[in-house]
């Protein structure tokens, strides 16, 4: 059987905030540890059913590149969930609503500047 294995080590400073991030994983196309500014993992606890959700993301982090990582993150999840389900219903309101957000966060954008 296949193993395949993700990694990741985060820096913390005194306070216990993540200064840095790396991941490296045996299926990376990418060779080598990469460095990130935020990771979101979430996992299926089958026993109590329910997530158990790790978010964390570094002190360079901005709050616009938070923004966009959480708005590509339920996209994926939409994705996901037509894949896994078939539920287009639910797949089509969660991406309806990553595109509302999206748009938002444009003219947030822009106004910013």
């Amino acid at each position: 059987m296949k193993k395949s294995e993700i990694h990741f080590t985060v820096e913390l400073d005194d306070k216990n905030i993540p200064e840095k991030i790396f991941w490296e994983a045996t299926d990376n196309p990418n060779e080598g540890i990469n460095d990130t500014r935020a990771i979101a993992i979430a996992v299926w606890d089958h026993y109590h059913r329910g997530t158990l959700k790790i978010d964390l993301w570094t002190k360079d982090m901005e709050v616009f590149e938070m923004k966009r990582f959480y708005i590509e993150l339920m996209s994926g999840i939409a994705d996901t969930m037509l894949t896994a389900t078939s539920d287009r219903v639910m797949a089509e309101a969660i991406e309806g609503l990553c595109e509302t957000l999206s748009r938002n966060l444009d003219e947030e954008m822009k106004a910013a500047k």
